[in-house]
């Protein structure tokens, strides 16, 4: 049996594949005490979009800096995508591999491919074999695949000199029995060595890894602590004991380099399951989209459960970052009466109420500011600090966040503000059928504000940008701006907010802004109970 360690490619989604040289020479000191056969020790790429460190692109060079016990095999692994996509893949292979396997350091190269891509990949295969490397062909989402199609793309990869098929379980959603199925369905079409890597979504990663060896699966993958994107991967600690691979005095150096690097990096980037990972691989859809949502601080719980409730299914499982974006795609071709905020709003002073704590802080002052003079109230989603009745209306505009909120949103008495359009069936269908809808068209431009009488061009889907642009249509007095409070420290979202709204400010037309409670954005600024004339 074979112990594969991909730590430091799989890991490297976590700080760019830019591990220090001394870490890389003590993991692999840590690693050959441990009798552990292979590590992978990054990706081999030509895609250059961006600093990622050495261990994104493993070069021969940087190979041969390293202190590597003879007891270990290198590995390094290619994307098949990347390979797919140039002009002529054995150019682009001798562009990646300039020697050959004799005269390099790599002695195994891993090809990750999805199963429409394997007959493309196959010309690889022959390739990199003819230059003396050994070659791992790594199926990936194999759980989206019937029996009868894993056999068959088996017999097809049995067609060239693969000397290890691994399959993935990248959604994390397998258990011990699916694992011994797909590993006999693999046998109806290879005789060869059998690998498996797997993810721990929903915490059985180690456990599969076992069934498959108990299944007769010869490779496998792990990484230290799981270090790995997304909920990680079964643990090389973990595995070197269930497997009594070596004397416990072994793991001595890679108990201590756990100790001091990779539990507080992991402490730092926050790898493992957790709840929104298990429930991602309960419903099949890719752990990148929770990775994404976890590290934008924009995502709260309820966005990320109303994501992952959209992404249930098909769309979910394979990773685009477009599913996330946060600029809305159109999704209704239904075309709705528009509605022009300039029939409301023209010549009106607007308090608009954010989500800011700040809100119910000074929520007595705001509601006797209300009641003295009589502003539009327009809430941002379900911000409900202030009493209902001194709300006059709501808005809001992004998918997630209406999917997130819509519960809460048909019970709010007030007509909402939204881009109908633009809103998923499953969402417009209800809001039309229980609420008062005020259809404002949106299109979202990168880099620029507009305004017309019934829809806006703002640079982004965030509602502020939404609400603002609405009301600079209405041509308004003044928008006052109670709950904008901004971030702690160096938040990037003080940042993007003040881009945004210094874009609007400066854009013609644009309203007069106002904040009347605590802000840390760069807009003038002012105090409610000054407004309040000392009646607070």
């Amino acid at each position: 049996m074979f112990i594969l360690d991909c730590t430091l490619r799989d890991g490297g989604y976590y700080n760019k594949w830019n591990f220090e040289l001394d870490v890389v020479n003590r993991y692999l000191r840590a690693m050959a005490a441990a009798q552990v056969n292979i590590v992978e020790l990054g990706l081999r790429s030509l895609i250059n979009d961006g600093f990622k460190g050495p261990n994104a692109y493993t070069t021969d060079m940087y190979l041969e800096q390293l202190d590597i016990d003879p007891s270990l095999q290198v590995a390094v692994m290619v994307n098949a995508a990347e390979l797919l996509k140039s002009d002529n893949i054995p150019v682009t292979l001798k562009k990646m591999f300039p020697v050959s396997a004799a005269q390099s350091p790599v002695d195994i190269v891993r090809l990750a491919c999805h199963s429409h891509e394997i007959e493309a990949t196959l010309p690889a295969v022959f390739w990199l074999k003819n230059q003396g490397y050994k070659v791992g062909l790594n199926m990936m989402q194999i759980s989206d695949l019937s029996t009868t199609h894993i056999g068959t793309y088996a017999k097809q990869i049995s067609t060239a000199p693969v000397d290890v098929l691994y399959f993935a379980d990248s959604l994390g959603s397998m258990c011990a029995t699916h694992v011994n199925t797909v590993i006999q369905a693999l046998r109806q079409g290879w005789e060869g060595d059998i690998g498996i890597h797997t993810h721990d979504n929903i915490g059985l990663a180690l456990q599969n890894s076992i069934a498959a060896i108990d299944s007769g699966a010869l490779w496998v993958d792990c990484t230290v602590t799981g270090m790995g994107r997304g909920p990680g991967n079964a643990k090389t600690e973990e595995l070197l004991i269930e497997t009594t691979r070596s004397e416990l005095s072994d793991m001595v150096p890679l108990l201590k380099l756990i100790s001091s690097y990779f539990a507080p990096l992991k402490h730092q980037s926050g790898w493992g399951t957790n709840p929104f990972y298990y429930l991602s691989g309960k419903l099949g859809i890719h752990p990148s989209y929770v990775q994404e949502m976890m590290n934008d601080s924009r995502y709260s719980e309820e966005d990320i459960i109303a994501a992952l409730d959209k992404l249930k299914g098909q769309q979910g499982k394979s990773f685009d970052m477009r599913q996330l974006s946060r600029q809305p795609q159109s999704y209704n071709s239904v075309q709705y009466t528009e509605w022009s905020p300039k029939t409301a709003f023209s010549g009106r002073v607007i308090l608009l109420l954010g989500t800011g704590p700040s809100v119910n802080e000074h929520r007595v002052a705001i509601e006797d500011y209300i009641r003295n003079n009589r502003p539009v109230v327009i809430a941002l989603n379900t911000q409900s600090s202030i009493a209902q009745e001194h709300i006059d209306y709501r808005i809001a505009c992004h998918p997630i966040r209406l999917l997130a909120d819509l519960e809460q949103l048909l019970k709010l008495p007030q007509p909402l503000i939204t881009p109908l359009g633009l809103l998923p069936t499953q969402i417009s269908a209800r809001l039309e059928k229980s609420k008062q809808i005020l259809n404002f068209g949106m299109h979202v431009s990168d880099d620029f504000f507009s305004f017309s009488l019934t829809s806006c061009h703002i640079p982004t889907s965030l509602v502020i940008g939404y609400a603002l642009a609405a009301l600079a249509s209405a041509n308004v007095e003044q928008v006052l701006m109670a709950g904008f409070d901004g971030y702690a420290g160096d938040d990037r979202r003080n940042l993007e907010m003040n881009q945004l709204l210094q874009q609007y400010q400066s854009t013609a037309g644009a309203s007069p802004l106002l904040a009347v409670t605590q802000t840390r954005y760069e807009i003038p600024q002012a105090s409610i109970y000054g407004l309040c004339g000392g009646n607070v």
